[in-house]
């Protein structure tokens, strides 16, 4: 039985459909594409003006700021152990694992880790720079049963948009994380400037192999009918130039103190504990 039950969108039916149950948005026009070499360079280096590698630096550091999150948040162990001591013996799988900066920094932070990666390129980098467990398949070429409970983490880095079958990737998300074990998203929001204050841009430059588009309350919506508690939600940036609304009035300080409360942004991250039964 799936978890969702797409309908027309009421405002927007020539581009979305929105699920009845979790708010969630199919995109009509999205289609599949191949996941090489030449995407993953390609599309980085568009976005950010660099390429991937030349961004090691920030990308470790933002692996470790992620990684303090899940420090943070509920430790686990009681006390205040080191990192390592932290995670050490706990099993992390990074969906669309890249190059393996997060996964490396993980691995030294005390994990057991795993990446599954569809760049060529990528994976070679990972096992023979960095000597990462890391295969390069897709997620959804693994049965839901194949990994039952064993990871304390997952984490999934603007991976979920892309994948068709949105039925598969949250029954394997929540087949694979032990009761009690984080799930670490970034994805692309539906709340956010964007979206909210100028959707003609939004459609304008949808990227076309997004299936389905987020929100901090379509994605609690959705957890919580799979058994999850949303710990920890932030906007990865903030773009008070793009709201074209009452926001993008608000001083920046003001602006930030908004999209901080409410993770209003277009991009966010969120963390999500497995409930234990």
């Amino acid at each position: 039985m799936s978890l969702f039950e797409f309908i027309p969108h009421p405002k927007f039916p020539e581009f979305y459909e929105i699920c009845r149950h979790t708010g969630v948005l199919r995109y009509l026009p999205a289609k599949q594409r191949e996941y090489g070499d030449s995407y993953f360079m390609e599309e980085y280096m568009s976005q950010y003006k660099k390429s991937y590698y030349e961004d090691e630096i920030n990308l470790r550091a933002m692996a470790k700021r992620r990684l303090a999150n899940l420090t943070n948040l509920v430790p686990f162990r009681e006390g205040h152990p080191t990192m390592k001591e932290t995670f050490q013996n706990h099993s992390l799988l990074e969906i669309g694992s890249a190059a393996g900066f997060f996964l490396d920094e993980a691995r030294i932070a005390g994990f057991k880790t795993k990446g599954l990666e569809l760049s060529p390129k990528e994976v070679e980098y990972a096992k023979t720079k960095l000597g990462l467990d890391v295969e390069r398949r897709s997620v959804l070429s693994f049965g839901e049963g194949d990994w039952k409970d064993s990871f304390s983490v997952i984490a999934a880095f603007f991976v979920i948009e892309h994948l068709a079958d949105i039925d598969g990737i949250w029954k394997r998300l929540n087949h694979w994380l032990q009761p009690g074990g984080f799930l670490y998203l970034a994805v692309p929001s539906s709340f956010g400037p964007s979206f909210q204050t100028n959707p003609n841009e939004w459609f304008r430059t949808h990227p076309s192999d997004h299936f389905f588009d987020y929100s901090v309350h379509s994605l609690k919506k959705l957890l919580s009918i799979l058994g999850f508690d949303v710990n920890y939600v932030r906007p990865m940036s903030y773009h008070s130039y793009r709201d074209l609304g009452l926001r993008g009035k608000l001083p920046e300080w003001l602006y930030r103190l908004y999209a901080n409360q409410f993770a209003y942004g277009d991009t966010i991250e969120l963390i999500a504990r497995k409930r234990k039964y």
